[in-house]
């Protein structure tokens, strides 16, 4: 089984382009209408315009939260590069890079980074679970963990 997550976007070309540089993902679709992202072959993300029913109908309603409680959650063995391109971009931290959990070695026990995309999603970034090592303890005014 794979995911094959789907979110409604303003401008799919420039939403394509966005997730292409933070992510290095490539466009397996393109278009005004829909994208289908991949990463070494894999569809990873599909975007779809607000407006656009295709045969199945309307997919959301863009008056409401765009995303609300839900992550875009993506673990990636070029963490540190993805947050370096994030910086670069200039994109909205919501939670700047930080271990999960906070202290010891129990959880997934790696590095995250939470962002905001261009239509208001959260998008987070994550190192493999490990890969943060056990050792690492928190500032001493560590974000609390959600």
């Amino acid at each position: 089984m794979r995911l094959q997550p789907l979110i409604c976007v303003r401008d799919v070309e420039g939403s394509s382009r966005w997730y292409q540089r933070l992510l290095g993902c490539q466009s397996a679709h393109g278009g005004a209408e829909y994208e289908r992202l991949v990463s070494d072959g894999r569809l990873i993300l599909q975007l779809h315009q607000w407006d656009v029913e295709h045969h199945h109908g309307p997919i959301g309603d863009r008056n409401l939260a765009h995303g609300n409680g839900v992550l875009l959650w993506f673990e990636l063995d070029d963490f540190d590069a993805a947050v370096d391109r994030a910086e670069e971009m200039q994109v909205e931290m919501i939670r700047p890079r930080h271990r999960n959990p906070p202290s010891g070695d129990t959880g997934p026990n790696h590095w995250e980074c939470w962002l905001r995309d261009p239509d208001g999603y959260t998008v987070v970034l994550a190192s493999p679970d490990g890969s943060a090592g056990g050792s690492w303890r928190p500032p001493a005014k560590s974000i609390n963990h959600l």
